[in-house]
């Protein structure tokens, strides 16, 4: 008898944007979603990282570590004001706990073997865009120093440049979740769901799809400039726009 389909949310990059997490975590809910799979950065750009990392830990099954909790907790005191401005909003604990996530998660869904990491198979420091060569797609599915040794996935997921997508490509399929916290692609948060039948060896239904989720970003940047955070003009013009700092922003948009 086969057994039921079972849903999971993974998100990504939330980058201590806590409303635009509880809008996403609230859609996760809503969808009857009990088991949230994180992909990495969780503090750093925005205001409220130390919040944010309380929040995952408490609803997240797996929290992969990314490029920014693997440098954040790293930081010295002679580095930039505005790094240190974000490690110091951690506790140390926190800045513990985000050095020491795990690279890769592996799972079994309707037959298919699944990858999650922040970046890539060779470095969370490593990224790969939606346009990217055919070289580099096929070093996602590779197995590293990173992912471990094993069997060569069927599925990738990944976070990282904020910019979700799915690609297949001879069987193999490829996808980025988007970011929650820190959108490039559009200005609305987004994430992926993956469906299918856990643990399953045969085949069986599967999808993958991505939902956008709308929250309140001018009540998320009033609580950046209450908390005199650095950067924030070019966090704003990222929340508002999408439009990744130090590229221009498209005419009749507000930055």
């Amino acid at each position: 008898m086969t057994r039921d389909l079972e849903r999971l949310a993974v998100i990504s990059d939330v980058h201590g944007n806590l409303g635009a997490l509880e809008a996403v975590l609230a859609d996760v809910e809503a969808r009857g979603i009990s088991r949230v799979i994180n992909l990495g950065d969780d503090a750093g750009k925005g205001p409220r990282g130390s919040a944010v990392v309380d929040r995952l830990r408490e609803v997240c099954e797996v929290d992969v570590r990314g490029n920014w909790d693997d440098f954040l907790p790293r930081i010295s005191a002679d580095e930039p004001p505005e790094m240190v401005w974000w490690r110091d909003e951690l506790r140390d604990d926190q800045r513990r706990w985000l050095a020491s996530k795990p690279l890769s998660h592996d799972l079994l869904l309707s037959g298919r073997r699944v990858r999650l990491f922040h970046a890539s198979a060779t470095s969370v420091h490593t990224r790969v865009h939606f346009r990217h060569t055919p070289e580099e797609f096929a070093g996602m599915f590779a197995a590293t120093g990173l992912t471990g040794p094993g069997p060569e996935p069927d599925v990738v997921g990944y976070g990282d440049v904020h910019d979700a997508y799915l690609e297949v490509e001879r069987g193999r399929t490829l996808f980025n979740a988007g970011s929650v916290g820190n959108p490039l692609d559009e200005p609305t948060p987004s994430y992926a769901i993956l469906e299918g039948v856990p643990d399953a060896p045969g085949p069986a239904p599967f999808a993958i799809h991505h939902v956008r989720v709308p929250y309140d970003v001018e009540a998320e940047l009033a609580v950046a400039r209450r908390a005199g955070m650095p950067r924030y003009a070019e966090w704003a013009q990222e929340l508002r726009t999408g439009v990744y700092r130090g590229l221009t922003v498209p005419s009749g948009s507000s930055a």
